[in-house]
């Protein structure tokens, strides 16, 4: 009770002290000031933008002549049209690749990383992590090479006597779509590791200790209380790697532009050919608005997931 008198009479003191609201309004203007403009560019270019697409998706526009009122037309046709919900099908599948299998990989990398290597840390994050410095169009460019005819994974597969497996990745009906996959596994391991080396040591110590006093082993005291206490960098990963699987383009641009036959069509590729090559802004807004509605349930669904108890 005393306590919260003093505050009390320390708050009336502080407001009746000259100037003192005024400092604190001039600061406050101050603030809004310096934010101003990132905040002018962030209405022009993402909001502005966004409101665009969301009154682009209800029109038959094809960006020249004057638009007629579609209503819900074009997400019809997002729903129906087999090539764009297949799109969205193929998106779902990549997240397994680009985000569950990236994820568990990062883990078991810490893991080994946190219980064996005493040296040479910084080497093998700088290592894991150099797909992540890449530009994606070389990173594609590379892996079309790879998954080539005569590229060396089929080159390896014939020396070890193999040969019968060897064939176009990027162009078989059936394997495109995960031959695409593994290339985004390969570009997320390392940004998913280090996020839980990181994590890994803000841990407490003395948890590791305890558990080993009572005869837990490494593996035992990896799954906890190394795996409980990396749960807010596992929500990171989960967030940052699912986004890239949904939203992925110039990868699958470089490396199949959505063959052979659309079996790896994603939704940013097919928004970027409805808009520019078929002229049906409609349908591409339509289709961008819906990409956007399933990032932020998906997102929403992982934070809710792995979001800390207090």
């Amino acid at each position: 009770m005393a306590g919260s008198a003093l505050l009390r009479r320390g708050r009336e003191e502080t407001g009746r002290r000259p100037g003192g609201r005024g400092r604190g309004r001039r600061s406050r203007w101050r603030a809004w000031l310096y934010l101003l403009p990132a905040l002018v560019v962030y209405l022009g270019f993402a909001v502005y933008s966004g409101l665009n697409t969301l009154l682009f998706s209800f029109l038959h526009w094809d960006g020249f002549q004057t638009p007629a009122w579609a209503g819900l037309d074009n997400y019809a046709r997002v729903l129906t049209d087999p090539l764009l919900s297949g799109a969205i099908l193929n998106a779902l599948v990549l997240i397994v690749f680009f985000s569950l299998i990236p994820i568990a990989v990062g883990l078991l990398l810490t893991g080994l990383l946190l219980g064996r290597v005493r040296r040479g840390m910084t080497f093998y994050r700088t290592v894991f992590f150099l797909p992540q410095v890449l530009p994606l169009v070389a990173v594609g460019t590379t892996w079309r090479w790879l998954y080539a005819d005569d590229g060396m994974i089929n080159q390896a597969l014939e020396a070890v006597g193999a040969g019968f497996l060897t064939r176009a990745w990027l162009g078989d009906h059936d394997l495109a779509l995960f031959a695409l996959g593994l290339i985004g596994t390969w570009c997320m391991s390392g940004l998913c590791m280090v996020l839980f080396l990181s994590g890994a040591q803000r841990i407490d110590p003395a948890l590791n200790e305890a558990a080993a006093i009572d005869g837990a082993g490494p593996v035992r005291r990896f799954m906890n209380v190394t795996l409980p206490g990396l749960r807010r960098e596992i929500g990171i990963a989960a967030v940052i790697t699912t986004i890239a699987a949904l939203a992925g383009f110039d990868l699958v641009f470089v490396t199949t532009n959505g063959g052979p036959a659309g079996q790896t069509n994603v939704p940013a590729l097919l928004v970027y050919r409805l808009a520019f090559n078929e002229g049906s802004i409609g349908a591409a807004s339509a289709l961008a608005v819906v990409l956007t509605l399933l990032v932020i349930v998906l997102v929403g669904a992982i934070r809710l997931l792995t979001r800390e108890e207090r």
